[in-house]
């Protein structure tokens, strides 16, 4: 995947990081934090994207930390303008990840498997008995 294939994706944290224990912290959801270091890895920016504030998103953050993951924002946009009353509270992401979507959390091998669908180049068609693409 190259740059131009880079998405911004705003990650929630309770229910989708880790198991929903608010104002506690879950257990980690399986593959997440692998899934998201290879997320990482293949050039997205990652927002820490969450409903926590306060002492309870130092926790969350720390705790994201203590199993190897850095966001590239908590909270905010990657690239926000100089705090004012203009500045928008709805941050800019491509991809928004979820556990309250409609449809539900899919799973994090599922994502990343919708993820690289979505990134990968077209395989090429093949040809048919007439030298014709198939449709």
């Amino acid at each position: 995947m190259n740059l131009v294939d880079s998405k911004i994706i705003a990650i929630d944290f309770d229910g989708t990081i880790v198991e929903d224990r608010y104002p506690e912290i879950g257990p980690a959801k399986i593959f997440a934090f692998e899934t998201l270091q290879r997320l990482k890895n293949d050039g997205h920016k990652l927002i820490l994207w969450t409903y926590r504030t306060g002492r309870e998103l130092d926790e969350a953050v720390a705790f994201c930390r203590n199993n190897q993951l850095e966001f590239h924002a908590v909270n905010k946009s990657l690239y926000e303008e100089e705090g004012s009353e203009n500045t928008p509270r709805k941050i800019h992401a491509d991809l928004f990840i979820d556990d309250r979507n409609i449809g539900g959390f899919p799973g994090w091998g599922k994502i990343y498997q919708m993820l690289w669908n979505e990134t990968a180049p077209e395989p090429p068609k093949k040809k048919g008995f007439f030298g014709l693409g198939k449709r």
